[in-house]
């Protein structure tokens, strides 16, 4: 039986590994924070910040492989958090793993490490090129990794496109929101940029994968069954049934009202938001089928669909502030204004 640390284990995607890894039978250690009030009785729970390396320390010791999945995410907008939780913590994650002969590591990244790419498909062997404060946290974190990997620690980096899934609100919570009331979400320009996204079920899969490769790797994630994002945003409309149609908004006069808001704090962006909706991005999927036997089982409209279904079940719930950020609605601020407006805006064409 394999011993697991799950780093951020009490999160979103922590705690989805967590339950994975308990019912294949391993044992199953969780460092974070914060504890889940779903933990099963049966996982070690060790509270702390991979910041602090003497926690670190004893969170990996007798462990086989760790999945570290603790982030700052683009949200916290606090490039000392940004800086200290993704990379320093990183540092101490690795360098304690590598003393206590740790057999494998799998690091979660992000695509956010590519900024805009300038063409697609991203391939793995794409050069990173970040345009904000979280893409290059992220990317240090990965340098780290790469060092870490050439010293001799079993290292491999899992980059996700942006996840969906049963759960995960965020940021697209709000156009659950807006679409379940019969708003009408938005598109930035005519909404033809393709949008790769990932479920997180896809994800986990290709995290567990990558913990049996006996070698560094690394592994972009995404969906094969992907469109654009007016064609995205037409599909779950037509699933959600309430008349919604999606509207258009200028990119350049939208994309710096979206930057001006965050700044202010009237509108819940983060830089990396307002720098990709607009924009195409996606990954080529070849390399997960031939090094780790894998395809993706969700789709965008499916796991969008999904995701959609479960905001409505829980959607008193998805306002309670001391849920998990990925489990509940962004606060809209200035956006209330836009989505009572939005019926009036240019549908997308």
């Amino acid at each position: 039986m394999t011993t697991y640390l799950v780093t951020g284990g009490s999160g979103y995607f922590g705690s989805l590994i967590t339950q994975r890894l308990r019912a294949a039978g391993e044992t199953v250690r969780v460092l974070d924070i914060n504890d889940a009030h779903d933990r099963p009785t049966d996982v070690e729970f060790i509270q702390g910040d991979v910041r602090d390396i003497d926690v670190v320390r004893e969170a990996v010791d007798g462990v086989d492989v760790v999945l570290n999945n603790v982030a700052q995410v683009p949200l916290a907008q606090d490039e000392y958090l940004l800086r200290s939780v993704n990379v320093d913590g990183t540092v101490n994650l690795l360098e304690a793993s590598a003393a206590s002969g740790v057999r494998k590591v799998v690091h979660t990244s992000s695509s956010a490490v590519f900024g805009v790419p300038n063409t697609n498909p991203v391939l793995p062997t794409t050069v990173p090129s970040p345009m904000e404060a979280y893409g290059h946290a992220k990317l240090a974190a990965e340098w780290a990794c790469l060092v870490a990997a050439r010293q001799g620690l079993d290292v491999s980096i899992v980059r996700p496109r942006t996840i969906l899934g049963h759960g995960r609100l965020g940021i697209f919570g709000i156009l659950f929101d807006w679409i379940a009331d019969g708003h009408d979400p938005i598109v930035l320009g005519d909404g033809s940029n393709r949008y790769q996204f990932v479920h997180s079920d896809d994800l986990a899969d290709v995290c567990l994968l990558a913990a049996e490769v006996n070698s560094p790797g690394v592994f972009n994630v995404g969906t094969d069954r992907f469109g654009t994002m007016r064609e995205t945003l037409d599909a779950l409309c037509t699933h959600a049934g309430t008349g919604s149609q999606v509207r258009s908004l200028p990119v350049g006069p939208a994309s710096l009202a979206m930057s001006l808001t965050a700044k202010l704090g009237l509108a819940p962006f983060a830089p990396y938001h307002w720098m990709m909706y607009s924009k195409s991005m996606w990954f080529d999927l070849e390399h997960l089928e031939t090094q780790l036997g894998w395809t993706p089982q969700w789709s965008a409209d499916d796991m969008f669909a999904q995701s959609y279904d479960w905001f409505l079940e829980h959607r008193a719930a998805t306002s309670d502030a001391n849920a998990s950020h990925h489990r509940r609605t962004s606060k809209q601020g200035v956006l209330g204004l836009v989505k009572r407006l939005s019926s009036v805006l240019p549908a997308a064409r």
